[in-house]
């Protein structure tokens, strides 16, 4: 019973018949804004908690990259696309990813991927990768 008459009364103010007035117009009195000055703390950060500033990494044009650093374990060529694995990763012609050797990262291309072998480069240096087979 009780709920068929909140069902009638809902209905009734959704056809505007029991409710005639109309409703309140909401003004917001203070709108927040936010802008990001240089010497200002992040709002979005913990308090407390201040960035720690990175020094650049060394400069790595200089250092080469042996083709021991990777393991080439498979070669697929489809008409659908050229895949290699390596380093136990699957990768395709033009993907980049990142070869840590000790404490630095290195970016890495897959540059051309060619029967028995891939042809990956950074920063301008070619590493000739055979595949290895166990």
């Amino acid at each position: 019973m009780k709920r068929s008459l909140l069902i009638a009364i809902f209905a009734l103010c959704a056809a505007g018949i029991l409710c005639a007035g109309e409703t309140p117009r909401l003004e917001v009195k203070n709108k927040s804004s936010f802008s990001m000055q240089s010497n200002t703390r992040n709002p979005f950060w913990p308090i407390g908690w201040k960035p720690v500033i990175k020094d650049p990494l060394p400069n790595q044009a200089d250092a080469e990259i042996p083709a021991s650093a990777f393991l080439l374990s498979s070669i697929a060529m489809q008409s659908g696309g050229r895949f290699a694995i390596i380093n136990g990763k699957i990768m395709q012609e033009g993907q980049e990813f990142g070869l840590k050797l000790g404490n630095q990262i290195y970016r890495v291309t897959l540059a051309m991927i060619q029967d028995g072998r891939v042809i990956l480069t950074q920063r301008g240096q070619q590493i000739i990768v055979p595949l290895t087979r166990k």
